[in-house]
């Protein structure tokens, strides 16, 4: 056998289109040092990147680094789609952070620069067909943020933030290598189909200690990327000390990797009946400690990351069906998976969508503030106003939002065919749960305004900023309002 490896070029367009992003960045800033040059480049890459993750997935399938048929990296439909809302995921980062960079508070070439460098770990991330790939293609979109974080110039919060994120990840990331290797010693293997084959032919092994073990390192290191509980305390100090668009881009890329690596190891490498459980436990214990915990914040970025982690406690919910034999047949299996990415794209959508329009009604470069400081907004600007409360209605799971909508329907029809109706119901309340805040805040966006009120913008900020970052909120809410008229077209992508 030959020990020289066929290279699929066309395959890895879209990491060669996000990698060189990163590269041009680099290089226009060095050269011309135009902030605007920089921030061009940097979003025509996504942009291409973007185009390119499409056209490539539309082709068919492609796998390349393939040894006796088993491959490294495999594109297939939903590494395409992955591919691409990390891209838009970024150029809409972009787009939010033309305030903050204006400030003077961070280098605008070194930040584009890390910003496509966790573009390229993410495009990377969804297609990657074995543990050590998936584990580097997830730290190279981490690692980056670590950065970005702490970037912002003279401020402490900032630094606290990413010196927390950084320790937790870091121990993460040990964790899951930890986990890997001991997976590693069980199978003899480390790409997923392999491994996946093996402990569904072999189910003695499942019996060994050290296969408890390699399965429950693996889990908890990603469960830390993902901030599920009771692995999510640096998540909320993280958002509210970093910058409102690093917060942005943490809240949705960063946890849509950790959602994607989970998905690949427990989709096609762990072994259900081990995971099931585990990760039924993990959702119910993510959702209510982060509605529960939601209700209690008076700051805007705090509730925004409370109720991110209660998010993620959904994404998790379908795989929590694992635990029961019906929910291990193959079409069972099928829906689950298809639903966590599914809810995965509406959240980040609407996510997004929240923060564009916190960033929208804050003073150019400042932190979320209180929710007390958006009381009257809407009626200040009532555009922007819609928007973010378009946003929450729809994080909160009803109509007009119908993303959020068809997102929990997705998730609870995942649990009844696979015969968790227990969670299905655990679910329900929870959503029933995260009205209270939901409705509380868009409430207040048009509350009757006070004399003694705080205002919304600052005379005099850059019209340019202001202009870009609605734009950001008007094309996050219109891809949220067409998905949810067309969501069978996420699911079908989704569950390729």
């Amino acid at each position: 056998m030959s020990a020289v490896q066929s290279v699929d070029n066309v395959a890895l367009l879209p990491a060669y289109l996000a990698a060189g992003t990163a590269l041009l960045v680099l290089l226009t800033d060095l050269l011309f040092a135009r902030p605007r040059a920089t921030l061009a480049v940097a979003a025509v890459g996504a942009v291409a990147t973007a185009v390119g993750a499409g056209l490539v997935a539309a082709g068919g399938e492609r796998r390349t680094f393939c040894v006796a048929g088993d491959c490294s990296f495999v594109f297939g439909d939903r590494a395409g789609l992955v591919a691409a809302v990390f891209a838009l995921l970024t150029l809409g980062v972009l787009g939010l952070s033309g305030g903050h960079l204006r400030a003077g508070r961070a280098p605008t070439g070194e930040y584009a620069f890390l910003l496509a460098c966790s573009m390229t770990g993410g495009v990377v991330l969804g297609a990657a067909g074995d543990l050590i790939t998936l584990i580097v293609a997830l730290e190279t979109l981490t690692l980056p943020l670590y950065v970005l974080v702490g970037l912002r110039r003279g401020s402490l919060a900032s630094a606290e933030a990413a010196v927390t994120f950084f320790v937790v990840s870091v121990v993460a990331t040990t964790v899951s290598l930890l986990g890997a290797a001991l997976l590693y010693a069980v199978g003899g293997t480390l790409h997923l189909g392999r491994l996946g084959v093996l402990l569904g032919e072999r189910p003695e092994l499942h019996d060994l200690p050290l296969t408890a073990a390699a399965v429950a390192l693996l889990v908890v290191g990603l469960a830390f990327k993902v901030a599920a509980v009771p692995f999510h305390a640096w998540a909320p100090a993280t958002y509210d000390g970093a910058p409102l668009p690093v917060a942005a881009y943490l809240s949705t890329a960063s946890k849509l990797g950790g959602v994607v690596a989970l998905l690949a190891v427990v989709g096609t490498a762990l072994p259900a009946d081990r995971t099931g459980p585990v990760l039924a436990l993990l959702a119910v214990l993510t959702m209510t400690v982060g509605n529960l915990v939601a209700l209690r914040q008076r700051r805007t970025v705090r509730l925004l990351a409370w109720s991110s982690v209660a998010q993620a406690g959904y994404i998790l919910a379908p795989l929590g069906a694992l635990a029961l034999a019906a929910g291990r047949t193959g079409e069972a299996r099928a829906g689950a998976y298809a639903a966590a990415v599914a809810y995965a794209v509406f959240f980040v959508l609407l996510e997004l969508a929240a923060f564009a329009g916190v960033t929208a009604l804050r003073p150019a470069d400042a932190d979320g503030g209180a929710l007390d400081d958006l009381r009257g907004a809407a009626r200040r600007r009532p555009w922007i106003g819609a928007g973010l409360a378009l946003a929450l209605i729809g994080l909160a799971g009803l109509p007009p939002g119908l993303a959020g909508l068809f997102a929990k329907v997705t998730v609870v029809r995942a649990l009844l065919d696979g015969g968790a109706a227990w969670l299905a119901l655990v679910v329900a309340v929870n959503a029933v749960i995260g009205l209270a805040y939901y409705l509380r805040v868009a409430a207040s966006l048009y509350a009757p305004l006070t004399p003694e009120a705080a205002p919304v913008s600052v005379p005099g900020a850059p019209a340019a900023a202001a202009r870009t970052v609605a734009v950001v909120l008007a094309v996050a809410t219109v891809a949220a309002l067409v998905v949810g008229f067309a969501p069978q077209i996420l699911l079908d992508l989704a569950a390729r």
